[in-house]
């Protein structure tokens, strides 16, 4: 059913079930993985600044790196990770255009209201934009910081 599924990832904990949903159809399919990271070169990114792009990237890779080791752990096959630039809902469709991808397992927060008008969504924007299937996979709510 799924030949080719591709699992963004921003490298928080936050995103661990759609990579967990991600390992486990791609087991199940005998699927290959892909798996996208998306350094955001629209937004708060001042290539200015010496170095800023550098530690962006390094920490893709890194976020890259766990996946693919997760994805060996559980005995996928295969298994292909990408560093990219740009508006990240763009550079993910994207991806899924020239790489023919038959799904996309990604985490949302399931905002609502102003925050997700001011906050926007790349899951949505995918959602919304994408020719290929996308499963999406509430993240779990962080825990508030304020006192009760």
């Amino acid at each position: 059913m799924y030949d080719r599924i591709l699992v963004p990832t921003d490298g928080s904990d936050g995103t661990r079930g759609a990579v967990e949903h991600a390992i486990d159809l791609a087991t199940t399919h005998d699927a290959a993985l892909h798996t996208i990271y998306v350094v955001d070169t629209n937004v708060g990114t001042d290539a200015s600044v010496p170095g800023t792009l550098g530690v962006l990237e390094q920490a893709g890779e890194a976020a890259i790196d766990e996946v693919i080791q997760q994805a060996k752990a559980a005995g996928v096959d295969t298994i292909e990770g990408v560093l990219a630039q740009g508006a990240p809902h763009q550079a993910i469709l994207a991806y899924v255009d020239e790489h023919d991808i038959d799904l996309v397992v990604m985490g949302t927060h399931g905002r609502t209201g102003l925050d997700r008008y001011l906050l926007g969504s790349v899951t949505e924007k995918v959602v919304r934009l994408s020719d290929a299937p996308v499963l999406t996979v509430h993240l779990p709510v962080e825990p508030s910081t304020e006192s009760s």
